[in-house]
């Protein structure tokens, strides 16, 4: 193949970084492509071009359906790519020393001088260029060079007691409380990421930073910041593959189906939940599969799925009964009570009678478990949440007076999330509709959802949406 342009080089810090060195010598090609476009902004297109390989191929290697085991694939990528043949496991490459030899032309027109270093001519000479001793001394440095590193155990430890506070914290503390805290953490671990570490703790690191911006984009999400979530949930999503962090993963695609389904794309919303199923190596063990079940329902009960819901909501129950402890607590978990309350959510969104009590008592059983834990683990959303499909089933049932009674624990709040005040306005339009326009309580409470939800999105109090 023609010999690859340098316009393009790899950074020497990448090559210089733990985590390159490590997927190098595995020939986990999947990680060094993405390494490669992250830090070199070379594109998988260019990857496919510049290796003499398929765009295809090169998508389903960094998907992780694909190995690259032949070794006349493994020397188009070091030439393509310019990463030295040791890194791989392979001889020098022909472009990683000059030519041994010259054309006539350039010998009659380069100084002696210019080509010939000095030394050259003394007995020995080219043998000490070409012996062991000089590889082994690039060994060695690279040896030292992959020893450094700017975090410990302690610094890691703490980092990792941070997100857990954090998230705790997220479902119960006042929001502005901790978003400088959130940043200031964010910002302590991607400078660190800057610098050098052994590769474990290179992950770790991507582990941290990735559950500290799905911290954000819940921020972003609850102030109705769309985009900022969006931009947020796909540094989660890097930060996951990177790190190969089965969970990071899952609960990032969550998420995003959470945003999918709260900007009206109920179809999408369902997609991505179940495809954090079955990415990777899967959800994990904890109680993430049984959240991707739940919005998996909802959003396809939303969408006019009725089937699909009520089996993947069966579904989401099994997991329930199957999950071990999550690895994190508050907004990373899903307790029992905001299933009950996706539950709710649900069955609702199916109608019919049967299923609209069903969906009255899942959401009274979601109160009465968000109302009987501890303080600290209760979420105002989540339980305004409950209270507002409790009045969207007393609704149903014609009962505006039982509606208004719900609505009123709803009321008191000094501001809502994004996902709360669109509850809010769809049980105001409801209540604008047939046969509940005319009732002066049905009047009543349509202009009191108008008073609450002109406030701004998000007042003192954090409420995740849902």
């Amino acid at each position: 193949m023609p010999e690859p342009s340098r316009s393009k080089e790899l950074p020497v810090s990448l090559l210089a970084d733990p985590v390159m060195i490590e997927a190098c010598q595995a020939r986990d090609f999947g990680r060094v492509f993405q390494l490669v476009k992250a830090r070199a902004g070379i594109y998988p297109s260019m990857i496919a071009r510049r290796c003499d390989l398929t765009p295809s191929r090169v998508g389903e290697v960094i998907a992780g359906r694909r190995q690259l085991l032949h070794m006349d694939v493994i020397e188009r990528i070091s030439d393509g790519l310019r990463i030295p043949g040791h890194m791989l496991g392979l001889a020098r490459r022909s472009w990683e020393t000059p030519s041994p030899t010259a054309t006539p032309r350039q010998s009659a027109e380069i100084p002696t001088s210019a080509v010939e270093p000095p030394g050259t001519g003394l007995p020995g000479a080219d043998e000490d260029a070409q012996s062991p001793a000089a590889d082994t001394e690039l060994s060695a440095r690279l040896a030292r060079h992959a020893a450094e590193t700017n975090v410990n155990t302690l610094v890691l430890e703490q980092f990792d007691a941070d997100v857990e506070r954090l998230a705790r914290d997220f479902v119960s503390r006042p929001l502005p409380c901790l978003i400088p805290e959130i940043r200031t953490a964010q910002e302590g671990v991607f400078q660190l990421l800057e610098g050098r570490q052994h590769p474990s703790q290179t992950r770790h690191l991507y582990v941290v930073a990735g559950w500290l911006s799905g911290l954000a984009a819940h921020v972003s999400l609850d102030l109705g910041n769309r985009s900022a979530a969006a931009t947020h949930a796909r540094t989660v999503v890097q930060c996951a593959e990177i790190s190969e962090h089965s969970p990071l993963r899952a609960w990032a695609r969550s998420f995003q189906s959470l945003a999918a389904f709260w900007a009206g794309d109920y179809r999408r919303a369902g997609d991505l939940a179940q495809a954090g199923q079955s990415e990777g190596r899967g959800p994990g063990t904890g109680t993430i599969k049984a959240r991707l079940l739940s919005l998996e329902a909802r959003a396809r009960a939303a969408e006019g799925d009725n089937r699909s819901a009520l089996r993947v909501l069966a579904l989401a129950r099994e997991a329930r009964g199957a999950a071990c402890p999550d690895e994190l607590p508050g907004v990373f978990s899903f307790p029992e009570a905001k299933q009950w309350a996706y539950a709710g959510t649900t069955l609702l969104a199916v109608g019919g009678n049967e299923q609209i009590q069903q969906a009255a008592g899942a959401s009274n059983r979601a109160v009465e478990l968000y109302q009987a834990g501890p303080e600290g683990d209760r979420s105002p959303g989540d339980l305004q949440a409950a209270h507002l499909d409790l009045a969207t089933a007393y609704l149903a049932g014609g009962d505006v007076e039982g509606a208004g009674a719900k609505l009123s624990e709803v009321f008191g709040a000094e501001g809502y999330t994004a996902s709360i005040t669109i509850r809010l306005r769809n049980l105001a339009a409801l209540l604008g509709s047939e046969p509940y326009r005319g009732a002066q309580s049905a009047v009543d409470l349509r202009a009191h959802i108008h008073e609450v939800t002109v406030r701004p999105a998000l007042a003192s109090n954090p409420m995740e949406s849902r």
